[in-house]
């Protein structure tokens, strides 16, 4: 092991994970590599004592917390392969994780576009059977969103404030006045 850990010059963290891995008896090669930070190892690790299929995130191309959010959808059962990709952020991965495990119609905001506020408000209205189509827009902003959603759930005409130009304070004032008048 000490070639190993002078052939790749790992830091000490990197070895302690390494460490911690031949003390389990699991197989470090799949973590083992200088391409990876302590914290990726980690979580590859962690993904092997679980016995998880750790070769779904066990790349160079997954931060730490993207790797923790694919291995807690694979703890659950989920079909992982719709969120473990570069291009989505770990708080991306989390609210299309979450969108999974409620099964809710992913497809409508899974996608690159739109950030975690936007998914996050989007999964909300889903959650709550709102058309979403009327704000699922990569031009809203989250806090507009959340406007059109609060709005569609109390059952309110969004019309007058469904328009991306609108600051989401403006949205509220509208909002709130349509309210009183119901």
């Amino acid at each position: 092991m000490d070639n190993l850990y002078n052939k790749y010059n790992f830091d000490e963290k990197q070895k302690i994970q390494i460490k911690k891995g031949l003390f389990e008896g699991l197989k470090v090669s799949w973590y083992a590599k200088p391409e990876f930070s302590w914290e990726q190892m980690e979580e590859i690790r962690m993904g092997l004592e679980d016995c998880l299929d750790v070769s779904v995130y066990a790349k160079p191309e997954f931060n730490s917390y993207q790797m923790s959010e694919i291995g807690a959808g694979l703890k659950q059962g989920i079909d992982v392969s719709l969120y473990a990709k570069p291009e989505y952020n770990w708080e991306q991965m989390n609210q299309i994780r979450l969108g999974l495990e409620d099964n809710l119609d992913i497809s409508i905001y899974a996608k690159a576009e739109f950030n975690d506020g936007q998914m996050e408000e989007i999964r909300y209205g889903l959650e709550d059977n709102l058309d979403v189509s009327l704000y699922a827009k990569s031009e809203f902003s989250p806090l507009q969103m959340k406007e059109i959603r609060i709005g569609l759930k109390k059952g309110l005409d969004v019309s007058p404030y469904l328009n991306p130009s609108i600051d989401y304070k403006e949205m509220l004032r509208i909002r709130l006045e349509l309210g009183s008048n119901k």
